[in-house]
């Protein structure tokens, strides 16, 4: 008889939630295909239940000092750095991804939060005296109350860490969305906003589908929602969203774009685009997926990729693999079927990821390292956002031809340019409409100072994440202009100075 899988629940108010669900989803190690644990969905009502808990615990945090919210952030520093490698653990049980990539997601969301403890210093506003006769304005940015975080499974602890720290610092309350693939890392993670000292129902996780998400959406008392996923999925979250009055940051799909041109260093280009098109099995928003190589270097370059290729070693993810399975059976079978329609439409095949061993369970939902050439812009491996280890060699005859290239695509989330011509590269940083721009660096994921997002379908609304327009989308601003009269009345005069 098989012992039924644990039970993984909704983290309310500081504690696992203690109701009956009534409907489950199972959670895989896509290493083995295994179940590893059955995950309460919250219903609309389980939802409004965890909402509440939020608005109550948003009044009193909204009211904290500054001091004591960068107290607790560095607490939660100091915790989410000691336990790091225990996150990354989950990630990979979950999600799939090689230990070292994971552990390297925690890392990059740590850095969030080390920029959210410097919150007195972003909150700071502006005052002007005497605008007219004893007349002053100051400004001030204010808390919104309960925002929502709608999070993917590609990165189940870095992307809540792109929101929560900096909502919380504003003196938010939180209700974390994550995915239902992967929810052990986002749970764990807000655990230790508790340890940290935060109150009780400042951070809270609900799990859910499409159900609960849309219960966010409407919700009176959520202000705010941020997400992350597929660009169909951005645009509803988006249109529903702001349909509620509520503000919203929709980041959406990619299909980025790595631009060879041919004075470039053609190792450095080769090294990174396999580390940008096969890291974390492809399911990066940031993923180079398409090649664009200016003649005459493709043929030296896809050469070159293709050797690095055959190095890589795929497999379980605890077990020092280069790269590790897809995140879902259904997920593998899907990128596959996109590899047999990049066949049917005439690419070059010439690394094909269904051949092949792997370092792990014949179960798992594996596909190696895939390498297309010869693509044209109307093949689906082109056209469509893939999230998978597939890779697509698309040639063009100059730096005009890429730079139209990349500018007719419908996304503008990343965008790369290998180069030793510096002008060429200025021009290009330039010219190119993407949000987000690498010059010898194929995946531009900008440090927490600054804002992560992109351009056109890529993203919905107005604020990217992190950074100063992060800490804007938390919080209202507010003018108050004021006048005091001036006490003309007597008092102790001990000389020095004196008074007309």
């Amino acid at each position: 008889m098989s012992t039924p899988a644990p039970r993984i629940t909704h983290l309310v108010g500081g504690a696992p939630w203690t109701g009956v669900a009534e409907r489950t989803s199972p959670v895989y190690n896509p290493a083995s295909g295994e179940v590893t644990g059955q995950l309460d969905l919250a219903s609309a009502a389980t939802v409004d239940e965890v909402v509440k808990i939020a608005h109550d615990a948003s009044r009193e945090w909204g009211q904290a000092s500054l001091t004591r919210r960068a107290q607790v952030l560095f607490a939660f520093r100091e915790l989410l750095n000691a336990r790091k490698e225990e996150i990354a653990a989950l990630i990979t049980a979950e999600h799939g991804k090689v230990l070292s990539d994971a552990l390297g997601e925690v890392t990059r969301g740590l850095e969030v939060v080390e920029f959210a403890c410097g919150i007195p210093h972003l909150l700071k506003g502006g005052f002007s005296e005497n605008v007219s006769t004893r007349v002053d304005v100051y400004s001030m940015r204010q808390a919104l109350g309960v925002v929502a975080v709608i999070s993917p499974f590609n990165f189940p602890a870095m992307v809540p860490m792109w929101f929560v720290p900096i909502a919380v610092a504003c003196g938010n309350a939180v209700v974390i969305k994550p995915s239902e693939k992967d929810p052990s890392a986002v749970n764990a993670v807000a655990q230790l906003w508790k340890e940290a000292g935060l109150p009780d129902g400042v951070v809270n996780v609900v799990h859910g589908d499409k159900e609960a998400v849309d219960r966010l959406l409407e919700h009176p008392d959520v202000k705010a929602v941020s997400f992350v996923g597929s660009t169909p999925i951005a645009r509803y979250v988006y249109e529903k969203g702001t349909a509620s009055g509520k503000r919203v940051q929709a980041l959406g799909g990619a299909k980025n774009h790595m631009v060879v041109l041919p004075d470039a260093d053609l190792d450095l280009a080769a090294d990174a685009a396999v580390n940008a098109g096969f890291g974390s099995a492809g399911e990066r928003c940031m993923a180079i997926s398409a090649l664009v190589a200016v003649e005459p270097v493709a043929d030296d370059l896809v050469a070159r990729i293709r050797e690095r290729m055959a190095t890589l070693r795929t497999g379980d993810g605890t077990r020092g693999c280069d790269m590790g399975p897809l995140v879902t059976g259904a997920h593998r079978d899907k990128v596959v079927g996109y590899v047999e329609a990049g066949v049917e439409s005439g690419a070059t095949l010439v690394v094909d990821g269904r051949e092949g061993d792997v370092d792990g369970d014949d179960a798992g939902f594996w596909l190696r390292p895939t390498l297309f050439d010869h693509v044209t812009p109307d093949m689906s491996i082109y056209t469509d956002e893939i999230f998978g280890p597939v890779l697509s060699v698309v040639r063009v005859p100059s730096y005009d031809a890429a730079l139209e290239l990349v500018n007719a695509n419908p996304y503008g989330n990343g965008t790369a340019i290998f180069t030793n011509d510096g002008g060429a590269a200025r021009r290009y940083q330039n010219e190119v409409e993407v949000g987000m721009v690498g010059v010898n660096v194929p995946i531009p994921v900008p440090m927490a100072y600054y804002s992560f997002g992109g351009w056109k379908s890529s993203l919905f609304g107005d604020s990217h994440a992190h950074g100063t327009e992060g800490v804007h989308f938390f919080t209202r601003g507010k003018v108050v202009t004021s006048r005091w009269l001036d006490p003309s009345h007597g008092g102790l005069n001990l000389g020095f100075p004196t008074h007309d």
